[in-house]
């Protein structure tokens, strides 16, 4: 199998290959719609059933289906969204599959990947936070910035010296991700969701084309979940971690998107108050200014 590059990206595979997975995961009982015999040879709802519910007629839905899309409004997609019970995330990818389907340029496709830096404000920012682990990432997950306690919970990622650290790259081509990770599993699918939908937006960056390229390569497992089209979005939830210093930390995350640096996240992690985590989290940060405190003395010496 070749692996995913930015020269081999086709949206009309990637909007097809969408598209007949989400029709293979809904059941004619599911939208209401009678089963006539026993013997169905599609999984899921057939062409002619999604192109009924959209209120569009077979041959229009089956040239969509396989990639032709020029042309196509807004209020159809909506109608094909609804069909097929996309939720937020879903729409929102089917719609950037299509823009980008419609926009492309050879101009586009060579366009390079700019590295992304944070700004001095935005630095200051995280170093304000004391109490809580913060970084602030890309969309392709690479970690851009942090403050001291987010670099002492992750610093297995860190370990790596591949720049920028990447959480997806540690997380199936490392093994110490396993122990790391408690919820390695979901995480794993959560992470491609995430890439999956940043493939959307931007099918012709280089960078992730490259990162999708690498993983597929040399993770089966990555190569399985990317193969499914599962997008979705992270904007809060529960991270449950394991530090080879402090141990077990069952931590909650928000995401912030910078809207004066489009494309970048502001992510934090907070224990609840009075837990086992927030005292992990007390000794890490003592952990970390102790380290700091090492390292300047030694530079002194030294200098």
């Amino acid at each position: 199998m070749r692996a995913p590059t930015v020269e081999t990206v086709d949206t009309r595979d990637e909007i097809r290959d969408f598209l007949t997975s989400r029709r293979a995961k809904i059941t004619p009982d599911q939208v209401g719609l009678p089963v006539y015999g026993g013997n169905r040879r599609v999984a899921g709802l057939r062409r002619e059933e999604v192109a009924m519910l959209a209120g569009v007629s077979v041959d229009y839905y089956t040239r969509l289906e396989r990639g032709n899309v020029r042309g196509v409004s807004d209020s159809v997609l909506e109608a094909l969204a609804r069909a097929l019970r996309l939720d937020e995330a879903e729409r929102t990818h089917l719609f950037d599959l299509v823009h980008a389907a419609n926009t492309s340029t050879a101009r586009t496709r060579r366009r390079p990947t700019k590295q992304r830096q944070v700004r001095p404000s935005v630095q200051r920012i995280l170093d304000a936070m004391t109490g809580a682990p913060a970084y602030v990432r890309n969309g392709r997950l690479d970690i851009l910035a942090t403050n001291r306690l987010a670099a002492a919970l992750f610093a297995p990622i860190f370990a790596d010296p591949v720049r920028p650290a990447n959480p997806a790259r540690f997380l199936f081509l490392h093994p110490d991700s396993a122990e790391f990770y408690l919820d390695w599993e979901r995480l794993a699918h959560d992470t491609v969701a995430a890439l999956r939908s940043e493939a959307g937006q931007h099918p012709y960056d280089r960078a992730l084309s490259d990162l999708i390229g690498e993983l597929s390569t040399r993770s089966d497992t990555f190569r399985q979940l990317w193969a499914a089209h599962n997008v979705r979005h992270h904007r809060t939830g529960l991270k449950h971690l394991h530090h080879p210093t402090v141990g077990d930390l069952h931590l909650t995350y928000e995401a912030m998107e910078l809207t004066a640096d489009p494309g970048l996240t502001l992510i934090t992690y907070t224990a609840e108050p009075g837990s086992p985590s927030q005292d992990a989290l007390n000794l890490l940060a003592s952990w970390a200014a102790t380290l700091d405190q090492a390292q300047a003395t030694e530079s002194a010496d030294q200098a």
